[in-house]
């Protein structure tokens, strides 16, 4: 079995984070070592952690300077600060978990497994749930996408790729993914592997249709070629709320285009995430077409 470590960054997790701190207690294969990062909390974060640490040697806490605000790039730093803390170990996968995510006893140790049998595997992610609730919809993403959650990857695949760029608007988790691929390492959810989101995505601070803007401004900026958004966007408008929704993510999209804000990638890193989009577009067009034939719904 492949050994690992973990880092989480957490800024005022309190209301989670011991979700985390539990499920990572019972897991049948503890990391070598588990960095929870208090990034300068105000709720108590560290002390929740600092408590399990005192309970289990392979955690431990380390802390940010204080600061103002909270961003993407922040969060990259802080992750950073963590790999810091297993510098010399020896290890074959590192982790990102994050604070408000819990897992099953054996999740780990199933991802792990995937690395073992697959030397090629570069990152490998769970399905997730969003509030133990409802799964998050996987038909219309790729089995290539990995949710950075609960994000693994082999130690040689991240010190290639650089590691997490610090994208302050957002996007460092699929921007790390989008480069182990294009580096040619295979990427992988593996949806028989299940954890616990505990809270909604893009609502830690902004609602819902705020959120759902920043999403396609996001899109832009991480090069999404404009039929797959114009794609997203048609079928998020039958996702609640129903029409505005789909159109806050199209008028994101449009007002980065508008913008012509510099993207926080490459130009290379953009063309290659654009022949997966058209090459994802067709193979979703062409399964609507043979279904449609075949007559089945």
């Amino acid at each position: 079995m492949p050994q690992y470590v973990l880092v989480t960054p957490a800024r005022n997790e309190a209301a989670q984070i011991e979700k985390t701190l539990e499920s990572m207690s019972r897991q049948a294969v503890p990391p070598l070592k588990w960095i929870v990062v208090d990034d300068a909390s105000t709720d108590g974060t560290a002390e929740l952690a600092s408590r399990y640490a005192a309970r289990y040697p392979w955690i431990e806490v380390a802390q940010m300077p204080s600061r103002q605000g909270r961003d993407f790039a922040a969060k990259v730093r802080a992750f950073d600060a963590g790999m810091e803390r297993v510098r010399g170990l020896e290890y074959d996968v590192i982790g990102n978990l994050d604070a408000d995510v819990s897992l099953a006893p054996g999740d780990l140790a199933a991802l792990l497994a995937r690395f073992a049998a697959d030397p090629a595997l570069g990152v490998a992610g769970p399905a997730f749930s969003e509030g133990g609730r409802q799964l998050y919809d996987y038909r219309y993403t790729s089995a290539a996408g990995v949710w950075g959650g609960c994000q693994l990857f082999r130690r040689d695949c991240f010190e290639q790729i650089g590691g997490y760029e610090p994208i302050a608007g957002g996007g460092i988790d699929y921007v790390a993914v989008l480069k182990a691929r294009a580096a040619g390492w295979k990427t992988r959810t593996f949806e028989d592997v299940r954890v616990i989101h505990h809270r909604r995505m893009g609502t830690a601070e902004s609602r819902r249709l705020q959120a759902r803007y920043r999403m396609g401004k996001k899109d832009h900026a991480l090069g999404c070629h404009p039929l797959w958004e114009a794609f997203r966007v048609a079928y998020q408008m039958t996702k609640p709320p129903f029409g505005l929704g789909g159109l806050a993510i199209g008028a994101g999209y449009l007002g980065g285009a508008l913008s012509r804000a510099p993207r926080p990638i490459s130009r290379e890193l953009v063309a290659f995430r654009r022949r997966e989009d058209m090459a994802r577009l067709r193979a979703k067009l062409g399964l609507a077409a043979g279904t449609e034939e075949d007559g089945r719904s």
